[in-house]
C-alpha cells in the first residue's frame, strides 16, 4: 500500500477534538461518502435532514446520482476521484458493491484521517474485514449494515426515512477503539435507527438465513413459475395476491445479488443445504400422506413466524397495504384515491387485483408505513367499504 502523502495531514485534514461525553457530542460534521446509491443516498439524506450544517462530499462512478444529490441539496461536493478531500472527513462511508469496496481500500486509505472513522453499508462482513486487516486499516474501521432496502436501486430512490426503526449492524474490528463504537452507535440512533454490535462472522451467517437464502428461493420459485407454465401464461395471469407478495424480493438487483452470494458462498451453502434437506423432508410427508407430520410443520412455521417482532425493520421489508373491496363502477377507484388524499395519505403503489371469483374487485394499496396503513384502514372502514 502506498504511504500517505505527508500534505494529506499537514494541509487537509482537521484534527479530532470532539469529546465522548453526551449524545450531542457524539455527532460528527464532516462526512464521505464512495459510492452514493440507494442505502447511502438514504443515509446522506438522514444526515442532511437532521444535521443540516453537515459537510457532505461524495464520489461515484455514475455521474448521474451526484448531479441529483447536489441538485436536491443533500451533498455539498461531488468529486471526480478519491482524492484529498477525503481527508477533511470523520467519517467516511463505502457503499460501492462488496468487491469493489475492497478495491477502494488502498485507494483511500492514503486519505484518511488518522481519527477519521471508516465504515460501509454491505450486507456481507467478513469479506470487507479481511481486506480491512490486509490493508492495516483495522484501528479506523467499524463495519456496518443498515437492515433496511428496497427492490428500487439508485440514489433517486432514496429515502431518509429508510433508516427509520430499521436495525443498524455494527461490527468493529478488535482494534476499532471501544469509544468510537460507542460514538458511531450515538450516531446511529441519531438518524433514527436502532444499532446493533455483533460479530462479523455472526453477522454474515444470520444475514445468509433471514435475507439471503430468502433471495434465492424467491428467485427460484419464479423460475420454477416460469419454466411449468403453459403458451397461454395462465400461471402468469393468476400469480397475484400471495404468490407476488412472497416472491416480491426477486425483483432486487440482480447485480447486487450475484456479489452476495459469490461473497457470503460458504455460509449460503451451508443454509441452502439445511433448507433443502427441510424440503426433502415435507415433501416425504406429503407423498406419505402423514397428515400430523403436515400439521405440525405448517403450524411450527406458523407460531415461529408469529412471535417475530413488528417493531423494527429488517433486511427484507414489509409492505404496508390494505385491499379494498370495490364495484366494477365508473369513479369507485378516484373515490377512494380522493378519499385517502383528503386525509393526507400518501399512496406509495396501487394496483387491482384481477384474479377475484366474482364480479367485484379488490383494490391493493401501498402505503409508507404501518401507521399509514393502519389509518388508511380506519379511515376506508368508516366510509363504508370492506377490507380483507
Amino acid at each position: 500500500a502506498r504511504k500517505p502523502p505527508s500534505i494529506c495531514w499537514e494541509v487537509f485534514c482537521i484534527p479530532q477534538t470532539t469529546s465522548f461525553e453526551g449524545i450531542q457530542s457524539m455527532t460528527f460534521q464532516r462526512f464521505g461518502f464512495i459510492g452514493l446509491g440507494l442505502i447511502t443516498g438514504s443515509i446522506a439524506r438522514a444526515i442532511r435532514s437532521k444535521y443540516p450544517d453537515a459537510m457532505i462530499t461524495a464520489y461515484d462512478p455514475g455521474s448521474e446520482s451526484l448531479v441529483e444529490a447536489l441538485e436536491d441539496g443533500t451533498i455539498d461536493k461531488a468529486l471526480p476521484a478519491i482524492g484529498p478531500d477525503f481527508c477533511r472527513c470523520e467519517i467516511v462511508f463505502l457503499g460501492a458493491p462488496v468487491s469493489k469496496n475492497a478495491e477502494n481500500l488502498p485507494l483511500i486509505k492514503p486519505f484518511l484521517s488518522r481519527d477519521a472513522i471508516l465504515t460501509d453499508v454491505g450486507s456481507v462482513k467478513t469479506h470487507i474485514h479481511a481486506h480491512v486487516v490486509s490493508e492495516g486499516l483495522s484501528a479506523q474501521f467499524i463495519g456496518g449494515h443498515p437492515m433496511t432496502g428496497s427492490e428500487r436501486v439508485g440514489y433517486r430512490n432514496s429515502k431518509a426515512r429508510l433508516l427509520e426503526n430499521a436495525y443498524y449492524i455494527l461490527t468493529p474490528e478488535p482494534e476499532f477503539p471501544p469509544e468510537k463504537t460507542e460514538r458511531m452507535k450515538a450516531f446511529v440512533a441519531s438518524l433514527g435507527a436502532m444499532p446493533l454490535i455483533i460479530d462479523c462472522d455472526e453477522h454474515d451467517y444470520c444475514t445468509a438465513a433471514i435475507s439471503h437464502v430468502p433471495h434465492v428461493a424467491a428467485a427460484a420459485l419464479v423460475n420454477l413459475v416460469k419454466s411449468s407454465d403453459g403458451p397461454d401464461g395462465i400461471m402468469k395471469t393468476i400469480a397475484a395476491g400471495g404468490f407476488k407478495d412472497i416472491t416480491r424480493i426477486s425483483s432486487s438487483s440482480p447485480a447486487v445479488w450475484q456479489q452476495i452470494c459469490l461473497s457470503n458462498r460458504d455460509r449460503i451453502l451451508s443454509l441452502l443445504d439445511d433448507y433443502i434437506r427441510g424440503l426433502a423432508d415435507v415433501r416425504n410427508d406429503i407423498a406419505a400422506a402423514d397428515g400430523e407430520a403436515l400439521y405440525g410443520f405448517f403450524d411450527s412455521a406458523r407460531q415461529y413466524r408469529d412471535s417475530f417482532s413488528e417493531k423494527a425493520g429488517g433486511p427484507i421489508l414489509p409492505v404496508y397495504s390494505v385491499r379494498v373491496d370495490i364495484a366494477d363502477r365508473p369513479g369507485v377507484l378516484a373515490r377512494v384515491v380522493s378519499l385517502l388524499a383528503e386525509h393526507r395519505i400518501n399512496i406509495r403503489n396501487i394496483g387491482i387485483v384481477h384474479n377475484r371469483e366474482y364480479q367485484e374487485g379488490a383494490l391493493r394499496v401501498e402505503l409508507d408505513s404501518r401507521e399509514e396503513q393502519r389509518r388508511a384502514g380506519a379511515l376506508l372502514l368508516q366510509n363504508g367499504y370492506s377490507l380483507h
